[in-house]
């Protein structure tokens, strides 16, 4: 499982931002070529950007991508052009309104690495989906392409173009969310959430990143590096969600061992969608190199507790 908790936003013309995007610990930089640049800014922000990718370590294990500018504008082939390079993992693509948009970035990303000897396939592609059209057609984006491995969604584009307004509940783009993560889910790709705004609303941030982490979404992009903190420690299974999903698959385990179909967990029968999200919370978990215990730890603090307490312990 690659986590995708975090997107950190990188204006791709301050020199002085690059270099130390790394450190901050998201999962994936986005050096952003699009709306963080003026028109008059473009070629100088995709010339910096290029050579960093050249020079620039991020760091192990941080997912390097662009944003580049839409295709339908003056400058979107020349950032496929001159980023594709061995050092960059992934393409955002903005504005996508129908599968043409993405397959036509495969297809130019392509002819590059076959040109440049790179290994065909290895740059990954993630749509945005910022207007009505998009929104509606993510499920066909969603599946046109073998290297697309996540959908997001452009909050502030969206509700511009749907005439809504932009506020702390998110209501003008709930349904939109909320497609979002269907297309993500019935293509096998993941699902990541708009940008939070106000960067110094750290109680906001966590309130809208756990309803979109409630949604199904796998993460959040950001705009400033305090917000990496809070998105994984919502998107981060919890200590008592990995001790019972360890408790899951053990009694899956014993079951197996016993030739049972039936897999008890205490008094709860324990089922396939139960099973699937056990599942899901251990890899989320290793991902994340997050403590999991064995169930002999579980049972013996189980144990220590129910011992100190003189009540009796057991699931419920």
């Amino acid at each position: 499982m690659k986590l995708r908790r975090s997107r950190l936003y990188v204006p791709g013309n301050t020199p002085k931002m690059i270099p130390p995007a790394g450190l901050y610990g998201a999962d994936v930089i986005s050096l952003d070529l699009e709306d963080a640049v003026g028109p008059d800014f473009k070629v100088d922000a995709r010339m910096l950007v290029s050579e960093a990718l050249k020079i620039v370590d991020f760091g192990p294990g941080v997912e390097v991508t662009v944003r580049i500018n839409p295709l339908s504008t003056e400058w979107g082939r020349w950032d496929i052009r001159q980023i594709v390079c061995n050092k960059l993992d992934g393409i955002y693509i903005p504005k996508v309104e129908s599968p043409e948009d993405v397959i036509l970035v495969d297809e130019l990303v392509t002819d590059l690495e076959e040109k440049k000897g790179l290994p065909i396939g290895r740059i990954k592609l993630f749509a945005t989906m910022e207007t009505a059209k998009g929104i509606l057609n993510s499920y066909e984006i969603a599946r046109c392409s073998k290297r697309l491995e996540g959908i997001t969604i452009g909050g502030e584009d969206l509700t511009a173009d749907l005439g809504g307004e932009r506020s702390s509940d998110g209501i003008a783009i709930h349904t939109a969310r909320q497609l979002i993560v269907l297309a993500a889910r019935a293509a096998g790709i993941q699902a990541i959430d708009t940008v939070y705004a106000d960067f110094r609303d750290m109680e906001g941030l966590r309130k809208e990143t756990e309803l979109v982490r409630k949604m199904g979404y796998d993460g959040k992009a950001c705009i400033h590096p305090n917000q990496i903190e809070v998105i994984h420690e919502v998107f981060n299974p919890t200590p008592d969600e990995i001790v019972h999903a360890v408790k899951v698959t053990n009694a899956i385990e014993e079951a197996r061992k016993r030739g049972s179909g039936v897999i008890a967990l205490g008094k709860k029968m324990v089922d396939r969608p139960i099973a699937l999200r056990a599942e899901k919370v251990l890899a989320r978990a290793h991902a994340a190199e997050l403590p999991i215990p064995t169930i002999e730890e579980i049972k013996a603090i189980e144990e220590t507790t129910s011992s100190g307490t003189g009540k009796g312990g057991g699931d419920d």
